[in-house]
């Protein structure tokens, strides 16, 4: 085969047709408070499963209460429970899920919000996850440094200690101003690329660029609505936060499913939406099947 035929064949060859973008609605701030509102109704609907879903949120917290008595790690406290906005969106998936299927008429349980290890888009979801994870790394190593620049490496000697020097003295005032200076570009980082993107792969299995590219559009067509999402976010989870990040177990779904309601108001709805795969039907259990019954996902009849 002559060169000149290879090279005709490969100009022939049909170019790839890139997958059009979803169109994107300007949304207001009755909109968020909507969307706050059909979260907690999803929350109301099934509380105990979003609740399991949500549980590292207050054993992290219980772990972290446990090393901050040696008051070793306490200027990263703050640091820490801010860092779950950066990484939230990811933790929701399943959250995700359970609004999908309640917004399709369904009866969600916690095995549906496992569905999301069976979607196409798991992969993406990952990346952009990982993605989020190194986000949050370097968000505690940045305010870490913070705090040395500040006050040096000597830790704090008692709870007291630490909030009498970051509230009473100017070394204390630069440390919140700079820190959260610096944080809230993190925060903003992770709203743009995040706020809509994993909802859009769970819901038309976009690829991680497509799912950040929409997200950036929404923010950037609609930039105060989605500054005052922020806001909100950040302000729940900070008051989920105080009382040893229990509150985290109701303010992390509500936010999780009202995340799914956005994404509705901020995205045109596909014309081709998701469909589930059709669950079996369940058979008869018995007394004799009483621990296999607990993880009805390792029977082989599924």
């Amino acid at each position: 085969m002559s060169d000149t035929h290879y090279s005709s064949n490969i100009l022939r060859r049909p170019a790839r047709v890139p997958t059009a973008l979803p169109a994107i609605r300007k949304i207001t701030y009755s909109d968020l408070i909507d969307a706050l509102r059909m979260g907690w109704e999803d929350f109301k609907a099934v509380p105990t499963h979003a609740i399991m879903l949500a549980l590292i949120y207050p054993v992290l917290g219980l772990v972290l209460a446990r090393l901050v008595l040696g008051y070793a790690i306490l200027p990263l406290l703050f640091p820490l429970a801010a860092g779950f906005a950066l990484v939230g969106p990811f933790a929701a998936i399943g959250l995700y899920e359970l609004s999908r299927r309640r917004e399709a008429g369904e009866q969600p349980s916690a095995v549906h919000a496992m569905d999301v290890l069976k979607s196409p888009s798991l992969g993406a979801m990952l990346a952009l996850g990982g993605l989020l994870m190194v986000l949050f790394a370097v968000w505690i190593a940045a305010a870490q440094a913070i705090y040395i620049l500040t006050f040096g490496y000597a830790p704090a000697a008692s709870m007291t200690h630490f909030a009498t020097t970051v509230l009473g003295t100017p070394q204390g005032w630069a440390l919140i101003l700079i820190g959260c200076g610096v944080g809230f570009l993190f925060a903003l980082v992770a709203l743009c690329v995040s706020v809509v993107s994993f909802p859009m792969m769970l819901d038309r299995h976009a690829s991680a660029p497509e799912a950040m590219l929409v997200s950036l559009q929404a923010v950037a067509k609609n930039p105060i609505p989605m500054a005052m999402w922020g806001v909100i976010v950040a302000a729940l989870l900070i008051a989920g936060s105080l009382p040893f990040f229990l509150g985290l177990t109701i303010v992390v779904p509500v936010l999780g499913h009202a995340t799914w309601h956005l994404y509705r108001k901020v995205i045109e709805p596909s014309a081709t939406p998701y469909v589930s795969a059709p669950q079996p039907p369940k058979g008869r259990r018995y007394a004799a099947d009483f621990p296999v019954n607990l993880f009805s996902w390792l029977r082989r009849d599924r």
